[in-house]
């Protein structure tokens, strides 16, 4: 079935009530698992259940080497939950879930490329779906007669229970053994249920599940032939014209090539610069400007080489195109060295890793931009490359401890240490948490005895981190190998002797 017209119609009551049974079910698991608990390994769990859900849920039961791929497929998913919660982790998790639910509804697309459209559009229904089901099941007429005799029923035990309430309030006044039964029961973890916090919860959970449980896409409207978005194809002498972008190309070409030519010298090979700059000042003034060049550069090259265009037609604009690309990829990458030579003299720190990252997404894009020219492939397989590296770099993050990570590179290239990078900056290294507990254990290994203030300041924050570790929440569900393997390393010989 076609993803673009699928219209799921009214829930049927003997379909629905397997559904809303694991809609129960998975909101008391969510308020078991994870409310007023710290994530962690319950959140993996949960991930876990609402694909079985799923699975149990759908209109058309898969085969079953389509349900051991799907659950694999969750399990890989979620693995990032289980190393350590984050916000990557999460939404890597979520995603997961959707296209389960999408596989499982029949409502994939024929072509990858149009899967993020697909996801667009599903994502647009899930705030909306669990309503717009209710308010069809309570529209029809036997439903609207069910609920006028369900009041009626409720409305004739209101007597009976208040009556029932009362005889036994002076049964437990009379018999001891039921005033005994009745104070035993804690009425607290009753009204407790009933927290406002709680019920947004259920209800926040109740929203994002059904949508999985019960897949759904709009039905785009039909475009016709009038109403179709029309596209102006450039003449030869237009502002994106063949002439035009003729000489832009050849225009741009030489601006970066004298900038490559700079980077070639003075930052690849290390050239003398002039005695007011210093190398790190150079990598400096560059690294985030010349990553917006290369973005502004991408998306002129689509426009230069779109169906149709100019770059159709000639070989020199092609292979005027494919000289920038290659120029701005080495862009990218001098950009990179630049991050590099500046992290040396002013350290590492968590932005300066999103932006290393971020430098290589966009070179990675650069080349994805390349091959689309070079394999004639189309727009929508560009977006599609595009967020498959995207998600494989995310995934990759969300297994890394950053702020450990971080730490270590400080330590080992601070002055204290090798005797050339910067002082290593202990309110900084606090700041990231209780991860950059072994790095500063190494750091006292191997600070030298005459630095006594520097020891004792060590020493003082990470007393403080370890005491912040230690009084965290302890509970299988906030279970996860990061804090485990902190843990482990707390409790080795070397780090109890500090």
């Amino acid at each position: 079935m076609d993803a673009t017209e699928t219209l799921t119609p009214p829930i049927p009551l003997r379909r629905g009530s397997g559904r809303i049974a694991a809609l129960l079910g998975l909101v008391a698991l969510a308020d078991f698992l994870i409310f007023g608990q710290q994530p962690g390994i319950n959140l993996f769990l949960f991930a876990l259940a609402v694909c079985v859900g799923i699975l149990l849920s759908a209109t058309k039961s898969p085969s079953p080497l389509m349900v051991a791929l799907l659950l694999g497929f969750s399990v890989l998913a979620s693995a990032p939950l289980l190393e350590a919660p984050s916000p990557i982790g999460f939404a890597l998790c979520l995603v997961a879930l959707m296209s389960i639910a999408l596989v499982s509804g029949r409502l994939m697309p024929r072509r990858l490329t149009g899967l993020p459209v697909v996801f667009f559009r599903f994502a647009l229904v899930i705030p909306v779906r669990l309503a717009a089901d209710i308010r069809k099941y309570l529209a029809t007429p036997a439903k609207r007669s069910s609920l006028v005799e369900l009041r009626r029923g409720v409305g004739l035990w209101i007597m009976p229970l208040i009556l029932a309430l009362v005889f036994v309030l002076l049964f437990a006044a009379a018999n001891p053994l039921i005033e005994s039964a009745l104070r035993s029961i804690r009425f607290e973890v009753l009204l407790r249920l009933f927290d406002l916090w709680r019920i947004g919860f259920w209800m926040m959970i109740a929203i994002a599940v059904w949508a999985m449980l019960r897949p759904h896409l709009k039905r785009r409207a039909a475009r016709s032939q009038a109403g179709r978005p029309f596209m102006i194809v450039p003449t030869r002498n237009t502002p994106l014209g063949h002439a035009s972008l003729l000489r832009s190309l050849i225009l741009f070409n030489a601006l970066f090539a004298v900038q490559t030519l700079l980077d070639l010298v003075y930052l690849w090979g290390g050239a003398d610069l002039p005695d007011h700059m210093s190398h790190a000042e150079y990598a400096h003034r560059g690294a985030y400007p010349l990553i917006a060049t290369a973005l502004l550069a991408a998306g002129f090259v689509l426009v230069a080489m779109r169906r149709g265009g100019p770059g159709d037609h000639s070989s020199l604009i092609r292979g005027l195109v494919h000289a920038w690309i290659g120029q701005n990829i080495l862009l990218c990458l001098s950009s990179m060295l630049r991050l590099g030579l500046y992290v040396e003299v002013y350290s590492l720190t968590e932005l300066r890793v999103a932006a290393g990252l971020w430098m290589g997404l966009v070179a990675i894009g650069l080349v994805l931009i390349l091959l689309r020219i070079l394999l004639n492939r189309s727009n929508e397989w560009l977006i599609a490359a595009n967020l498959a590296s995207l998600i494989a770099v995310l995934y990759i993050s969300a297994f890394i401890d950053f702020p450990a990570v971080i730490a270590r590179f400080n330590v080992v290239h601070s002055e204290e240490i090798s005797q050339e990078g910067p002082p290593l900056d202990l309110d900084y290294l606090s700041s990231l948490g209780p991860s950059v507990i072994p790095a500063l254990d190494l750091y006292l290994q191997m600070l030298p005895g005459y630095l006594v203030d520097k020891r004792n300041q060590a020493l003082a924050f990470r007393y403080y981190l370890v005491r912040d570790f230690e009084r965290r929440p302890r509970d299988w569900r906030n279970w996860t190998f990061r804090a485990a393997r902190l843990e482990t390393h707390l409790l080795s010989p070397a780090a109890i002797a500090r």
